[in-house]
Order: C-alpha cells, then structure tokens, then sequence
C-alpha cells in the first residue's frame, strides 16, 4: 500500500441520522473519523417524522437537546398502529413525542457533527472493502482509498457495507404498499387525519410544517413491482382511490413509495466491520422507531468504538454492542409486524382494535407500550447526570474511587454523599454500589491501567 493512503481511525458509510451520531460521539472521544455518503447531496426528504423520550435523553446527555426542542413541536402521545399510547405519567422529562421531520433532524446533527470536526463527503459511497488483522483498506466510488481502524455501516437498508462484509440480513418478505407524499393543499381537512381505515386500507393527512400537508396511504396484502411508477399521479389516484377526496392536493416535494419488509443482520460486527442504523435492522415505519433505534445504536457503540480505537478495551467489550443493541432491534421489528397485522381492514381486526383499545385504558398495558415504543425499556437510565464530554462518571465514596482510580483515564470520579452508581457514556447505570466495582469498570471500560 503506497504511502500517500489516505488514513483515519473510523471510516463512516452513510451520512443520515445514524452516521452522523454515530460521528459526533466519536469525535467527543477525540477518534478521526471519515463520513462517507453516496448521494450527491442533502435531499430535503423526510421520511420519518419525530423523536422519542429515550432520544432527547441521550440529546439532553450531550448538552444539545435544546437546539432540537427549539425546531420542533410537542405531541402528548405516541400510538401503536393508530391507537394512542399515553406519555404522561413516563418517568421521562420529555413525556411527548417531538414532532420534527428528519431533514431538520439531520441538519442540526450535521452542523453539531461539523462543530466538532466532521463532515460528510458527498459522491462517495464505499466500492470494496479489504480487511486485515489490524485494519480496513476502504475505495470509494469517487476512486480514493482509505486506510482504517474500523467501518461502521450506517448506510440504509440496502447497505453496501453490509453486503460486502459478507454479513446476512433476513426475515420477512413485504405485504403492504405504502405511499407518502408531502403537498401543498388547497382545500385542507379541518384537522389532522391519522390512518383512517377504509375497505382499501387506511389515510393520513398530517400538517407537519406550515405550508404543506405530508399524505400517507397504507395498501395491505397488495405489493407492487419495485419499478412501478412511483410519481404524483400515481401517489394522488391511490389517494382518492382510498378517500375520495385529493383535498386539492399540488406542488408535491416529494413522492416516495415504501413496505413492511423487516430484517435483521445476521451480526452486528465482522472483525473489524460494524453496522448500525436501517443498515442492521428494517421494517414498517409504525410508530416511528427506525430513525430513534439507529441514533440510540451510535449512542451505543460510539464510547465502545473508541475505547477500542485507543486500545483502552477490546472484541469483548465490542460484542456488547450486538448483545445490547439486536436485541432491541428483533423487539421492534415484533412490534411492527404486530402493528402490521392490526392496522389491516376488516370486521375482525376491528373488533381486535376494539379489544386492545380496551386494553390500553389499562395503566401497566399502556406503560408497557409507551415505554417500549419510546425505548425507556431498555435499562436503568441516569437522566440527571450531564454527559456532555460522553465519558463515563462514577459517583462514590473516598474509597470507592480510590478502587477506581486505575480506570481514572477513562472514567470521571465524583466524591458523592450519594448513592454510589457508575454512570456509563450513554446514559445507562452499569453499577449501584456493593462488591464487584472492579469487574464493573473492566466489563465496561477495558483493564485497569498502569500509568493511573
């Protein structure tokens, strides 16, 4: 390999929601990184439409949330399959759903990522990859080659990465047509209109911005050839077709078509190649969890991937990553397909929407779903510690953190009067007191170190 290479620690395909969190917490830990992106540019498309509680939490860790809050609206509820959930008694400080399209989502983690020293190159998606035992050759499309620690594929769901390291991606196979259009309407409904169910399926009219209207229809058991047309005549005649109405529907921004297919990787990570993102997992858009799993994904891996960068931590520490993060992903592709099957028409699954519309009146019922769709389920949280540098902080005793000064370059010690809990970068509690502090902090943290 010749001396002019290229060379940087990580190397980042894909730069949506998911690469470039996945960026800023890299760059927070001092890691080079490189974002690659196929596309000649930004978009403008939105296809998902908000974020979570355990999202803004993580936001909230890093000191930016606001910037978030400020661009967006509040919605007191989330849903499951059109069914709404109740957020007000989460134990979260943001018991709504932040109603926010995912172009200005990527906006403010692109200007964030850029603040810390990121930026996407555009035109350049990944061509091949060469692993070796201490690195990853990366050519781009554009012609250049790259020489790495590590890649993380963060780069959707028909992701190069994932294909050319080899890993599997199954499940199941797509039974709904879905359109979406975003328009400027001349005679808008009175208010918001959320899968209303028709004998053909179910509509939406939704105000996501002012200005314009984002239209959804949802066509089950009926799957169309991929390279049908997929243009405004053929988005507005499946609408009236379903509703009856195009409410004066023009000017549309964009038209996409999309289904319920839902898979997983096979793995997370080859040597030295990782996924994250729709690039590990995909399925029906319901509830707005795809873009919220793969931001809560580089949450997860960016503080592991740096440890092992450093060579502060190794394999054992990055397999956590799978075991914590697929897990995660196989519960809410279950959920889609649940939300799938019930969002069909039909005097049946009517009268199942009945039952479970009963059921959610029910307060541990509706928790159960709130906290799973929200993903506040997924472990002991500590929302009120500040992580803005996404280093680890342990609260303890004089003698505790004497236990734990060996760790003292990787993790932040706090003399507290308080309970005694190990607060790991992404916000999760890795330990609360008693024995084993040790073990804790090599699990999480790689062995203790000489120089402490």
């Amino acid at each position: 390999m010749g001396d002019d290479m290229e060379r940087t620690e990580v190397v980042i395909a894909g730069g949506g929601p998911t690469g470039l969190m996945l960026a800023c917490e890299l760059r927070l830990a001092g890691i080079d990184v490189v974002v690659l992106d196929r596309a000649p540019g930004r978009s403008g498309e939105s296809r998902a439409g908000g974020l979570h509680a355990r999202s803004l939490e993580i936001l909230e860790h890093r000191g930016i949330v606001e910037r978030f809050l400020d661009a967006g609206r509040r919605v007191p509820a989330a849903h499951f399959s059109g069914l709404w959930l109740e957020l007000s008694g989460l134990d979260t400080r943001y018991p709504f759903v932040l109603g926010l399209v995912q172009a200005r989502i990527e906006a403010l983690l692109e200007r964030r990522a850029a603040e810390l020293g990121a930026h996407v190159r555009w035109s350049s998606g990944v061509a091949a990859l060469t692993q070796a035992e201490t690195q990853v050759e990366v050519t781009t499309e554009a012609g250049g080659t790259i020489r790495a620690d590590y890649v993380v594929g963060c780069d959707g769901g028909r992701s190069t990465v994932r294909r050319l390291a080899g890993i599997g991606f199954e499940g199941t196979d797509p039974t709904v047509t879905s359109m979406l259009a975003d328009v400027e309407l001349r005679d808008p409904p009175s208010g918001q209109i959320f899968q209303h169910r028709t004998p053909l399926g179910d509509y939406s009219v939704l105000q996501l911005e002012p200005g314009w209207h984002r239209l959804m229809t949802n066509q089950y058991d009926r799957v169309v050839p991929r390279d049908a047309p997929c243009d405004f005549d053929a988005f507005r005649a499946g609408f009236v077709a379903m509703s009856g109405a195009d409410f004066g529907m023009h000017s549309p921004r964009w038209v996409s078509r999309y289904n319920d297919a839902a898979r997983l990787a096979t793995a997370y990570r080859s040597g030295r190649v990782l996924l994250a993102g729709d690039a590990a997992h995909i399925h029906w858009p319901a509830g707005g969890q795809g873009l919220n799993t793969g931001l809560q994904d580089a949450a997860n891996l960016g503080w592991k991937l740096a440890l092992a960068v450093r060579g502060q931590a190794g394999d054992a520490l990055l397999d956590t990553y799978e075991a914590e993060r697929r897990p995660v992903a196989e519960r809410v592709l279950a959920n889609t397909r649940a939300q799938t099957a019930l969002s069909r028409p039909g005097a049946h699954v009517d009268a199942l929407r009945a039952t479970m519309t009963s059921l959610l009146g029910i307060d541990d019922a509706n928790r159960r779903l709130a906290t799973m769709v929200t993903g506040l389920d997924q472990g002991e949280r500590a929302t009120d510690v500040p992580l803005p540098a996404a280093r680890a902080v342990l609260f303890g005793t004089a003698e505790s953190l004497a236990c734990a000064a060996p760790w003292s370059d990787r993790v932040d010690l706090v003399e507290s009067d308080d309970a005694e809990r190990l607060v790991r970068p992404d916000g999760y509690v890795a330990w609360s007191g008693g024995a084993a502090l040790q073990e804790s902090l090599s699990t999480w943290f790689g062995p203790a170190s000489s120089r402490a």
